[in-house]
């Protein structure tokens, strides 16, 4: 079903059944029934595969065989090696399905702001009665990604992750800064740009970025102050903030109001922590100490959450 990249046949499907002024209940219609239809597509796969299991394993093969995950369903920080070479094979198609997806959402938004000289010049032939609105075309914004990104311990491997599927889709946003760090802070954003592969990207990271000042143990308060006096220019108002990390600083002091500073400098701010959400307040974490500077804290352990929190970016 990936390799048919099946969102994109149901943008399709859609699309051939609307003409080139379809009114809004026409789109709805037709996007209805593309959905539909890819949904009795997916429900006929699904019968064939547990119809040929049973028949050529049984009935306990099959329930063995559909009881397993798959990749986008893996615990990223209980994966082992094999699962997170199965997560990192999946990124690439992940990847262009989201941005197909991101840019059919931002070409729903077909309407801009009132013509008014065109919608007055239209009323002409209607008695002066403006039975036509005409509008502008929308200019559908792409937000700036700043994204600050936690390579310590097993949280390396989920950072890792979204970082390759946020690189993925940087043609959907209008830039992507990327920072790592462990006790200190760099900007790496330079290294997607100079490599086409962004996984050989990802493994110079590791080699070549300077994330340790100290003693090589997260220090989110020495991290968040660096990059305030070394990148304060990141962020501003057009700026949606990315943090990636479990919020496990080690018993270090947090410094809060360094943070909430840079928070507040944003346009928006989201954490997305690996974690489960019952350990958040458990030893050492710090995460009730910045979550108040953000607009939402999400826990994200598997590429399919990554994926729903993606699509709510646009």
């Amino acid at each position: 079903m990936r390799h048919l990249n099946i969102d994109e046949v149901e943008q399709q499907v859609a699309e051939r059944r609307l003409g080139d002024d379809a009114s809004p209940l026409e789109q709805r219609l037709a996007e209805d029934y593309a959905a539909e239809a890819v949904a009795a597509f997916r429900d006929a796969v699904e019968q064939e595969i547990i119809d040929r299991l049973v028949d050529e394993r049984g009935v306990e093969a099959m329930v063995k065989a559909t009881r397993e995950s798959l990749p986008e369903d893996v615990d990223v920080m209980l994966a082992n090696r094999e699962s997170l070479e199965a997560i990192e094979a999946v990124l690439a198609p992940l990847g262009k399905k989201l941005a197909a997806r991101l840019a059919q959402k931002r070409r729903r938004r077909r309407r801009g702001p009132v013509d008014m000289r065109r919608t007055m010049r239209e009323s002409l032939s209607t008695g002066g009665v403006p039975l036509d609105i005409r509008f502008r075309p929308p200019r559908p914004s792409k937000p700036e990604i700043v994204v600050i990104a936690d390579m310590s311990g097993s949280v390396a491997s989920f950072a890792r992750f979204t970082l390759l599927l946020m690189h993925a889709l940087s043609s959907e946003f209008a830039k992507v800064r990327t920072f790592v760090f462990v006790d200190g802070v760099d900007e790496v954003t330079h290294l997607f740009d100079e490599e086409r592969d962004p996984t050989v990207a990802a493994d110079r990271i590791a080699n070549e970025a300077a994330m340790i000042a100290a003693d090589g143990h997260s220090d989110y308060g020495r991290v968040f102050r660096a990059f305030a006096d070394r990148y304060a220019d990141a962020v501003h108002p057009r700026s949606t903030l990315l943090i990636l990390g479990d919020a496990r600083s080690n018993y270090h002091p947090p410094e809060p109001e360094v943070f909430a500073a840079t928070a507040r400098r944003a346009r928006r701010v989201y954490w997305l922590n690996p974690e489960p959400q019952a350990y958040w307040r458990s030893g050492d974490s710090v995460l009730d100490a910045y979550a108040e500077a953000c607009d939402e804290v999400r826990e994200c352990r598997t590429l399919r959450q990554l994926e729903q929190f993606v699509m709510g970016l646009s």
